[in-house]
């Protein structure tokens, strides 16, 4: 560190009708991580938590207000101005409020307020000034007590460090009682081992159903007596309890540091024990912290971007990060995990992870795995294949040993698809296979009705989202019958391929939309194409009508090839909702019926490259990538969605995007930078170039691969892992003259 070079960029975040953020950003020598700033998110609708947590780790160790409300469905939301402890796991960017496990707070003599907002829980107020984060490491004054709090985390374990003032009342509240939002706990215990081990559990329910997490908690200095409580009343340990908590009393000099460990599992107290063991032998929390900015700045060193613009370079190293927040690991050193069966499994050969988001992630966080962490895509594959041993199916969005059935399709498919044609290794092919088809034949979530009539159609369920699941339910078909095809199954490969056209079933000519349709086959009366509906999911027809990624040419067919299809697509992006229109929570990042705060849009702006007008998907990308992303708290346009809005940002800025994400095929858009470096785990480079690069020259004017002029509109996934140069020459006006072709949406690059 006293080598280093710190160059301090004070950066001025200003978003609206918020007291400014002033992120400092030390600037190190190959140091990434100092380009991350971990509060982007955590304020307006990205739901990120800004603590502690390492790539794909099992800890997330972060702030929480304790209040509950959609706003702080992460625990943690900017406005706010207090804090309520530092619980061990979180989720990253959903709709979703669960987790909340274990929460630590220290207090002492100098404050005990309560208050009915967060439950009468310790608390106290805190200021932006005095809290800072980086990846790995999250650290605030609690300006009640006069404690300065700071955590950090491993693989397995969470580590805090409370400096406190000089006080004979200093404490340490450990709660296990403590819920917020889904969550609930529904058993909970703690044995003191000794004054300076503590071992428990907590078992709760919430989104997902059987959560179980088993701690061992080391501590760096005794503590002189303790308070043990079940239900507000004092007890003796062990117990065994709902609502428990316990309280450490020390006597504490002037900024005497005490150090927390918490080791953590899904299976057993025994596993807990061993992460602590093996992860964080020792109290040195200056070592721990330095070791993830290590591990954080090895992962974030896999993309070297080179640009003088510091707001967009920490934009998109903060991107980086928040794509690698999941999905989160589940399994302990031995193997062993909770599983979706609700027995302890055991993982050998491979890590077991859980917090797959599928319904988001298959579009582009996946395949930027494949991509950045093939090794780490073999473990994900054989934990989704895990689950499927476990239930019999494939996981629909998955955490912490349970199936949640959030969200629809049966988008494991996809990621195993890819992963296959992508030559990862170390899974059973067959078994896959018979996994992504026992999940498209299983007769529930209406795919029974989808066999029947070749479409969803409408019934009561006031989440009925039948356009959104046949289309969604089609693509994944279309995945199955490739899979099938490399595999020698014909007899498969021709009943899934039908399957994958079942998207034609529901096209309306008359509106030129996807359109609800009762079960004998007609099309429903009221339909307003912008209405927000229970027959799509989270969307509208405009929103929904272009998720046909496996065929695109058979939609532009459909809707018109000459000039109906780009009429509409220009039309996806100018017709803006009226003043007077209901939108729901999740459509955000408006252009036009464009929304880039939620997932089915986030291939549409790529398809002008199907007709080939490849500037206007370089005008519309370039416009994303600009106005829906910023370095503030506010700088998401929507939930970040366990990696997917981040990896889109990604892609994007790089110039190619996955439009059929399963196809091993990348559509260009626009680059961002002057230069990337993508630093492969198979040991290649492929770098990009952007030359005359700006801001008013988005134009793509001619592109060379590997020293070749190319006339085409794509890059396929083979092409990037054999390494290579990649240069796009820029401009300002489009280029108009050169026919850039684009492969077809069916076929599959491998």
């Amino acid at each position: 560190m006293n080598k280093s070079i710190y160059i301090a960029v004070l950066i001025i975040c200003c978003y609206a009708c918020k007291k400014e953020k002033q992120v400092e950003v030390e600037v190190k020598p190959d140091a990434l991580t100092s380009f991350v700033n971990t509060f982007i998110g955590t304020d307006g609708p990205g739901n990120t938590y800004p603590g502690a947590t390492v790539p794909f780790g099992m800890v997330q160790l972060s702030p929480d207000h304790g209040i509950p409300g959609w706003d702080r469905i992460s625990g943690y939301f900017y406005p706010d101005s207090i804090i309520s402890g530092f619980s061990h796991t979180h989720l990253s960017g959903t709709g979703a409020g669960d987790m909340y496990d274990i929460l630590v707070m220290p207090t002492n003599s100098r404050s005990s307020k309560k208050i009915k907002e967060n439950n009468f829980k310790p608390f106290s107020r805190f200021s932006h000034d005095n809290e800072t984060a980086s990846p790995g490491y999250y650290s605030v004054m609690l300006s009640d007590f006069g404690i300065h709090a700071e955590v950090t985390a491993t693989r397995r374990t969470g580590i805090h460090q409370y400096t406190f003032p000089k006080d004979s009342l200093s404490q340490i509240h450990i709660d296990l009682g403590y819920s917020l939002n889904w969550d609930k706990p529904t058993e909970t215990h703690f044995n003191i081992v000794d004054d300076t081990t503590i071992e428990g559990y907590r078992l709760s329910k919430g989104w997902a159903r059987d959560q179980r997490l088993y701690f061992v908690i080391k501590l760096s200095k005794p503590f002189k007596s303790y308070t043990l409580l079940s239900e507000g009343e004092r007890v003796e340990s062990p117990i065994t309890g709902v609502n428990t908590q316990l309280i450490l009393d020390y006597s504490t000099a002037e900024q005497e540091k005490i150090v927390l460990k918490t080791g953590l599992s899904t299976a057993s107290i025994d596993g807990a024990y061993k992460s602590i063991q093996s992860e964080t032998p020792g109290f040195n929390f200056e070592d721990i912290k330095a070791e993830a900015d290590d591990v954080w700045n090895k992962q974030l060193q896999k993309i070297k971007i080179e640009t003088d613009d510091v707001e967009k370079k920490t934009i998109f190293y903060t991107m980086m990060y928040q794509s690698m927040l999941a999905p989160t690991l589940l399994s302990d050193l031995n193997g062993d995990y909770k599983g979706a069966n609700d027995s302890i499994m055991s993982a050998q050969g491979y890590d077991r992870y859980d917090t797959f988001s599928l319904w988001d992630t298959y579009r582009a966080a996946h395949p930027l795995h494949t991509i950045l962490h093939p090794e780490r895509v073999s473990s994900m594959i054989n934990s989704l294949l895990a689950h499927y041993n476990e239930t019999g199916l494939l996981p629909v969005w998955s955490m912490q040993g349970n199936e949640t059935n959030m969200m629809i399709g049966y988008h494991a498919v996809p990621v195993i698809v890819d992963a296959y044609f992508k030559g990862v290794k170390n899974f059973d092919a067959e078994l896959a296979f018979e996994a992504c088809k026992q999940s498209a034949m299983d007769d529930s979530r209406q795919i029974d009705d989808y066999m029947t009539y070749g479409y969803v159609p409408i019934d009561d369920d006031h989440e009925n989202w039948s356009v959104s699941k046949t289309l969604e339910y089609a693509y994944d078909d279309w995945c199955i019958a490739q899979f099938a095809k490399d595999l020698g199954k014909e007899v498969d490969y021709k009943y899934f391929s039908a399957r994958a056209n079942n998207w034609k079933n529901i096209y309306d000519s008359k509106s030129t939309f996807m359109r609800p349709k009762y079960k004998d086959g007609k099309f429903i009366e009221h339909f307003i194409p912008k209405e927000y509906t229970p027959y799509f999911c989270e969307s509208n027809a405009w929103q929904y009508v272009w998720s046909v990624p496996q065929d695109v040419e058979g939609l532009i067919d459909t809707i018109g090839r000459e000039t109906a299809f780009e009429t509409k697509l220009d039309s996806m992006f100018s017709y803006y909702p009226l003043a007077n229109d209901k939108l729901p929570i999740f459509s955000t990042g408006m252009i036009g019926q464009y929304a880039h705060g939620n997932e089915p849009s986030h291939h549409v702006g790529y398809l002008y490259n199907y007709i080939g007008k490849p500037w206007k998907t370089q005008e519309k990308v370039r416009e994303i990538l600009e106005t829906q992303y910023k370095n503030a708290p506010n700088g998401h346009c929507g939930n970040e969605d366990c990696g997917q809005m981040s990896s889109w940002y990604i892609f994007s800025s790089l110039g190619f995007y996955p439009v059929n994400p399963a196809q091993g095929v990348y559509s260009f858009g626009s680059p961002l930078f002057d230069k990337a470096t993508l630093n492969l785990e198979n040991g290649n480079t492929f770098t990009v170039l952007a030359e005359n690069n700006s801001k008013a020259n988005k134009y793509i004017q001619s592109i060379t691969l590997n020293g070749t002029a190319i006339k085409q509109s794509y890059i396929t996934h083979k092409t990037i892992m054999e390494g290579g140069e990649l240069i796009f020459v820029m401009g300002d006006q489009p280029n108009k003259n050169d026919a850039f072709v684009m492969a077809p949406s069916s076929q599959v690059f491998n």
